[in-house]
């Protein structure tokens, strides 16, 4: 594929930051083709045309890690171990906050009837959720729960603690995280279809806000708050969701490559799954995390 040229999936690790450039280049090739040549699906051919792209580089970086345990002869603690795949980690991150930033520039400055077409399916599901979605729609508590003087609301005006709040969100964010492992298990780099989707959720969300609120700005400073507060009320929970997601799915893919490249039960294969298991046990701790900070801390700072 001629967009592979733009850099060598083996050095991916080495500057995860290229991953950002690649994220936002491939988003934006797979919008406008999707735009061009199947108008009337432009929303679903987007992203995937997105995933094809970007599936390489994300096999490539799973792949990588996978070597790199087998080939470790010491057992690690957490911190060493976050620290050994912390490059693929970032790498991942960086690929999904390209495709947010060029779906959510895309749905900003996009003429408003270009944008309903290419953002259909992901406005459709902020819009009409009424519970949380397993599908992959990380914002549920700003897509079904309102906020009025402290105190959570459902559509029908009635109350609900923010505990219960928590709970559902909880749990849903823990179904996608169970759906990403299994993704990346059975398709390798499947996953990324899932966190993809995710991006085009979240840039939605982000450029909806931005751009309706941009109608009432007067001044510079009015510009500047919108897009930051449009930014911090999806980023600041979001962000740590997202990075369990990719460590759930760079945990899951590593068994699945070390299965076709180790014996079963053979001492590489069971450093990958030992090394697998903690890196799960650390994406839940951190949607439990994400999960108190999008109901907790969130409200309060905007």
């Amino acid at each position: 594929m001629v967009l592979d040229l733009l850099i060598n999936p083996k050095k991916i690790t080495g500057n995860p930051w290229e991953m950002l450039f690649i994220g936002a280049i491939y988003s934006f090739v797979a919008a406008f083709l999707a735009l061009w040549i199947f108008k009337n699906y432009v929303s679903l051919v987007m992203i995937t045309l997105t995933v094809v792209a970007s599936v390489p580089f994300v096999r490539s970086i799973i792949e990588q890690e996978e070597e790199k345990r087998v080939s470790s002869k010491d057992d690690q603690g957490i911190f060493k171990l976050l620290k050994q795949h912390n490059s693929a980690i970032k790498a991942l991150m960086y690929l999904f906050l390209g495709f947010t930033v060029t779906f959510t520039l895309l749905y900003v400055f996009m003429p408003s009837e270009v944008t309903e077409r290419m953002f259909s399916v992901q406005l459709e599901t902020i819009i009409t959720v009424q519970s949380p979605d397993p599908t992959g729609n990380f914002i549920s508590a700003t897509g079904n729960y309102h906020e009025v003087a402290g105190k959570y609301t459902d559509v029908t005006g009635n109350y609900i603690s923010p505990f219960e709040i928590f709970k559902r969100i909880f749990m849903n964010n823990t179904k996608i995280l169970l759906f990403c492992a299994a993704f990346s298990f059975f398709f390798g780099a499947g996953a990324i279809f899932i966190l993809t989707w995710n991006a085009s959720v979240m840039a939605t969300a982000i450029g909806s806000f931005i751009r309706n609120n941009l109608f009432y700005a007067e001044s510079m400073f009015d510009y500047f708050q919108v897009i930051v507060v449009g930014l911090l009320q999806y980023t600041i929970h979001g962000i740590p969701e997202i990075m369990a997601y990719f460590i759930a799915a760079l945990a899951s893919g590593m068994v699945s490559f070390s299965l076709m490249t180790q014996e079963f039960m053979s001492p590489g294969f069971k450093k990958v799954a030992k090394d697998a298991g903690v890196l799960f046990t650390i994406a839940a701790a951190v949607i439990f995390l994400a999960a108190l900070i999008e109901v907790y801390i969130t409200p309060v700072i905007l």
